[in-house]
């Protein structure tokens, strides 16, 4: 996919949630997790799919300046760490990930091939983020996530809120500057906060992984479709509150996408992305039985009015 196209990977995480409705009883295939509406019992992330692998792992909660509790994992060391190592200083990492996502979408591979571990191999202290709304950050000091005001939030309170609360906690915890990975909406976080100087003291280097700053170039017709709908029509389907990609409302709202003029969902993939060579479609199982994670409508219409805005300025 090209770098700057995010809500192609919006679109593509809401489209295979559509596919995958009707099979909602596959849940997890790393344990129990907390379903959308709160409900189930829990197992985190470190006992589903850190530990299991031979890694210690840490589950920490953070509280933010307007109230939302975020769950934060914590891979502090190499599988199966010497003791000659006991006690050394490792350079902090923290991995954030982008829209209608968690922190367990950077563990869907092998130890090998998934980025915590590998970071964790090479002798990093690795932090992975989670933003409000997702599975495990459904916790607010006074407002219940079934509440419409625990959704009345876009990436701006990412930005002024979720970014800065992960960044002291790791800095406190540490007392080290934080290395910075960010995918999609994770760059566009960490761009808008750092072109402002914040965390201008605990960031040491920041990474961006499909780095999204503008969102002029998405040109499929499906894509189009998604944005224009995204403002034109979102808030009357779900008015401002929760955004849940399994839920009835965003099948049907999908569904209704998919009958547009000039929009073929036989493909799916293609229809959001165009032609892409290099998916590695061994992994899309695994995707669809833990992804995708609620976030809140404004969230997405914030996105989509991004987009418009730029194509207003292209014409």
């Amino acid at each position: 996919m090209a770098p700057t196209e995010l809500l192609r990977l919006a679109s593509l995480s809401l489209l295979l949630a559509l596919v995958v409705q009707p099979h909602e009883a596959y849940g997890s295939t790393r344990g129990s997790f907390l379903s959308n509406d709160g409900s189930a019992a829990v197992s985190g992330i470190c006992a589903t799919s850190v530990t299991i692998h031979g890694y210690k792992c840490q589950e920490h909660e953070v509280k933010t300046k307007d109230g939302y509790i975020l769950s934060m994992q914590r891979i502090p060391e190499r599988r199966f760490e010497g003791n000659g190592n006991a006690g050394t200083k490792k350079q902090p990492i923290l991995i954030q990930h982008g829209v209608l996502v968690d922190g367990m979408t950077w563990l869907l591979n092998s130890p090998l091939q998934n980025l915590p571990m590998i970071l964790a191999d090479n002798g990093f202290d690795v932090w992975i983020a989670n933003t409000r709304g997702t599975r495990f950050c459904r916790k607010h000091v006074s407002l219940d996530s079934a509440q419409p005001e625990f959704w009345n939030w876009s990436w701006d309170e990412l930005v002024s809120f979720d970014l800065p609360a992960v960044f002291d906690f790791v800095f406190n915890q540490t007392q080290q500057k934080i290395h910075y990975i960010g995918h999609s909406l994770g760059t566009l976080i960490g761009l808008a906060s750092f072109s402002e100087g914040h965390q201008a003291d605990t960031l040491k280097s920041a990474a961006f992984l499909s780095p999204i700053a503008y969102l002029s170039h998405m040109n499929t017709a499906l894509g189009m479709v998604a944005a224009k709908a995204f403002v034109g029509e979102i808030t009357t389907w779900f008015g401002v509150a929760e955004f849940n990609p399994k839920g009835q409302k965003a099948s049907a709202f999908l569904k209704r996408l998919c009958n547009y003029p000039g929009v073929d969902c036989y493909d799916l993939l293609t229809a959001i992305t165009g032609k892409n060579c290099c998916l590695n479609f061994s992994t899309v199982d695994l995707f669809i039985k833990n992804e995708p994670q609620s976030t809140a409508t404004k969230n997405m219409v914030h996105l989509a009015q991004t987009f418009q805005n730029c194509h207003k300025r292209d014409l």
